[in-house]
């Protein structure tokens, strides 16, 4: 499965519905993927974006410091799935030279990954049936 590193572009919020979506782009071109996510989802990945942590650890703080605590690392999450309009992602852990694979919502995984400082990858395929492209001036 050929995966495509991304970052996060951008987390927007509709002034219609109040409704978030958060915009990957691929890194070192122009393929973007929009997401829709929840009011708190959007927060936890902004938040890790910010670095402004609070003073007790929330809940993607405490899932990196139970990977850690385990031995283990986050090594990335994928988008790997589309299935009826829904994204489905993984987190793919090392621990002692073995991969463990979890299942997990996007969201999640990228508010980890951001606290783990890990890459973020889309497969190709779900940035062939999903992806958008950014024009030249950088708008979407």
């Amino acid at each position: 499965m050929a995966k495509v590193e991304m970052t996060i572009d951008s987390i927007r919020v509709s002034l219609l519905n109040y409704q978030r979506t958060v915009t990957l782009k691929e890194k070192g071109g122009e393929r973007c993927l929009l997401m829709w996510i929840d009011a708190a989802q959007g927060d936890a990945i902004a938040t890790g974006l910010q670095k402004a942590y609070s003073s007790q650890p929330l809940t993607h703080d405490f899932i990196c410091s139970v990977i850690s605590k385990l031995g283990a690392v986050l090594k990335y999450v994928v988008v790997h799935e589309l299935v009826k309009e829904t994204f489905n992602a993984k987190a793919l852990l090392e621990r002692e030279g073995k991969v463990i694979e979890i299942d997990c919502r996007p969201s999640d995984a990228f508010a980890t990954a951001i606290r783990a400082d890990a890459p973020i990858f889309v497969t190709e395929e779900i940035l062939d049936i999903s992806a958008t492209h950014q024009d030249k001036t950088g708008a979407g």
